[in-house]
């Protein structure tokens, strides 16, 4: 998937109390439809049980309030580090005149930094999920219509497998019929990403196909569809459109490439989890799912950023895989 086929469109709202500026709506970086496109309010709302006792009301009231309380603590642990560190390495600052940043090697030209020597492990790693980024899905390969099927057993294990063009598939929140419409610059990794959360972390999978956490909102992100989102947000996160990644970001996940050949995909799992912990602190709706990712792609940079951090098991947001 060439990076001018990715696109994106980000609305401008505000998140956390703070005002965002739009993405450049550049061709390599813009979505030729909303990141959600247009499906009918019918299909896309999950409407409330009016028959819930009152012990299940503070059940989900409990339930939102230690996701809301995790993700805060996270939050400021990742703001903290964040400003520590500026203080520390700021361009103002005696200590960051003297002690350059060597975790994340030296600034080039255009103050984008130069990533560190790789092993020929690394460089191996990081040509191969390139080359998953750069695979289209293709809807006619059998092997592709193989994952999609894959991908519904490992959702619904007790249901009966149903034909690739269904209703039944908008239940998984594909927002048609025919899930192989929905990828537009997803690429097949996407497809790949969900089957991976699926096997990886099955209770987490299921919790947020099923949106069993918390109090939902009336009109839900459809489950596949942000899938895809978030696996196209992460490619670009992590600047892997480039030669080598030269933010942040990226150098640090060139270092969890050492140790963890699957680092986008845990990575990928994370940030599904991480978007509808936002979802719910913000208790958004279907409009604001554009903010929502926003802010949890800032949340995932900061934690990325963490002096202490040198695994995926490492950043804060890990533990809500197991909550």
């Amino acid at each position: 998937m060439a990076s001018a086929t990715l696109r994106r469109r980000l609305h401008h709202g505000d998140v956390d109390g703070r005002k965002y500026e739009r993405y450049d709506a550049t061709d390599s970086e813009t979505l030729s439809e909303p990141l959600l496109g247009s499906s009918s309010t019918d299909n896309s709302r999950d409407g409330y049980n009016e028959e819930r006792t009152l012990e299940d009301i503070w059940e989900e009231e409990r339930k939102r309030q230690q996701v809301h309380w995790t993700l805060i603590f996270s939050q400021l642990i990742a703001q903290w580090a964040q400003w520590i560190a500026k203080i520390v390495f700021g361009s103002g600052s005696l200590f960051g005149r003297f002690l350059p940043l060597a975790s994340f090697g030296q600034m080039g030209t255009g103050g984008r930094l130069l990533p560190p020597p790789l092993s020929m492990l690394q460089e191996e790693r990081l040509r191969n999920i390139k080359r998953r980024i750069e695979i289209p899905f293709d809807g006619s390969r059998m092997e592709h219509q193989d994952a999609l099927r894959q991908l519904w057993r490992l959702a619904y294990p007790q249901r009966e497998l149903p034909p690739l063009k269904s209703e039944l598939w908008k239940e998984m929140g594909w927002q048609g019929t025919d899930p192989s419409t929905d990828f537009r610059g997803g690429g097949y990794i996407s497809l790949e990403n969900l089957i991976f959360f699926a096997k990886t972390y099955p209770e987490s999978f299921q919790r947020l196909l099923h949106k069993q956490d918390g109090t939902r909102a009336e009109w839900e992100y459809p489950f596949a569809v942000a899938g895809i989102n978030i696996s196209f947000m992460l490619a670009q996160m992590l600047d892997l459109q480039s030669g080598k990644p030269s933010t942040i970001a990226g150098i640090r996940f060139l270092e969890f490439l050492e140790e963890d050949e699957m680092a986008f995909d845990n990575l990928y799992c994370i940030a599904f989890q991480m978007m509808d912990a936002q979802w719910l602190a913000k208790r958004a709706s279907y409009m604001e799912f554009n903010d929502v990712l926003k802010s949890m792609r800032a949340q995932l940079e900061r934690e990325l950023a963490l002096e202490d951090v040198s695994s995926i098991r490492d950043l804060p947001a890990f533990n809500l895989l197991y909550k």
